[in-house]
């Protein structure tokens, strides 16, 4: 994925029909469909067949089976309500017949209402922060295999920034807290749907990391297997993914090969634009 058109494309399904929506896949280079893609392609399908006065305020997604890059995934939408204030649709992905994702979404008209929000935690500014790229080029040398592997898998669509500093963050065991500054590269003329794709697409980087942080020891004694197993998104007020974006990750839990993790997406001005869970799975070699 080289630039912010090839992501856009990426996200813009074709249509069949009313319902029905084919996708092709970023050749992503761990072999398997990334998640983010699925998310972002689902309520792509989903949006297509809502009316234009309603904006998604949730989605659940459970990934079922690992994609294969080679077979465009086809959506079909399932329109299960269209009420006066909120719509609900599902939306399962299919490759081969055979579903391998599934989604729910809930839209909404505007409504005025109370607000509350939980404040930002007041932290380095990105400006004052190598991104993850820059920061890792110690590793060149000290830890070869890890630097190639980041290299190769990150987005030269989005920018990330770590606020602690990612050399330590993933060699040592620490606590599973993870705060990170993103972006997209180049400006984003859209509306808010599509703003939303492209947020969907970027909260499934860096989300299971968070829960791998107390065990990074241990787990980098074998090899592990990670894979994101149901992912959900809020999404509170809007917000535009080519200005700064602070995701502030924690994990409270992991058990039997399972990590959960839960994230707070807000802009520089300390808003709070979304939220987001996922579990994971992080089946070690040497584990069990």
């Amino acid at each position: 994925m080289s630039n912010l058109e090839e992501l856009i494309q990426l996200l813009t399904l074709e249509r069949i029909n009313d319902n029905t929506f084919v996708g092709q896949n970023y050749q992503a280079p761990w072999g398997r469909v990334f998640g983010g893609q699925v998310l972002g392609q689902s309520l792509h399908a989903a949006y297509q067949t809502v009316s234009k006065d309603r904006m998604a305020h949730s989605m659940h997604g459970y990934f079922i089976l690992g994609g294969d890059l080679s077979i465009p995934i086809t959506y079909e939408v399932d329109c299960l309500r269209d009420g006066r204030s909120f719509t609900t649709r599902r939306v399962v992905a299919k490759q081969n017949g055979k579903a391998i994702f599934n989604m729910a979404a809930s839209f909404q008209i505007k409504e005025d209402g109370v607000e509350h929000q939980i404040t930002m935690p007041n932290l380095i500014t990105p400006k004052k922060l190598m991104n993850s790229l820059e920061q890792i080029e110690e590793m060149k040398t000290t830890d070869p295999d890890s630097y190639n592997l980041i290299k190769l898998t990150h987005p030269k669509v989005f920018e990330f920034k770590p606020v602690e500093r990612l050399t330590a963050l993933l060699a040592k065991d620490g606590p599973p807290f993870n705060h990170m500054w993103m972006r997209a590269t180049e400006k984003v003329k859209a509306d808010l749907p599509l703003q939303q794709q492209l947020l969907a697409y970027a909260s499934d980087y860096n989300i299971l990391t968070t829960a791998s942080l107390p065990h990074r020891e241990e787990l980098r004694k074998g090899k592990t297997f990670y894979a994101s197993i149901d992912h959900a998104i809020w999404f509170h007020r809007n917000f535009k993914i080519d200005e700064w974006l602070l995701y502030t990750m924690d994990s409270p839990s992991a058990c039997n090969s399972r990590g959960f993790s839960r994230g707070s997406i807000f802009d520089r001005n300390g808003v709070l634009v979304a939220s987001v869970a996922q579990e994971g799975l992080m089946r070690s070699t040497r584990i069990g």
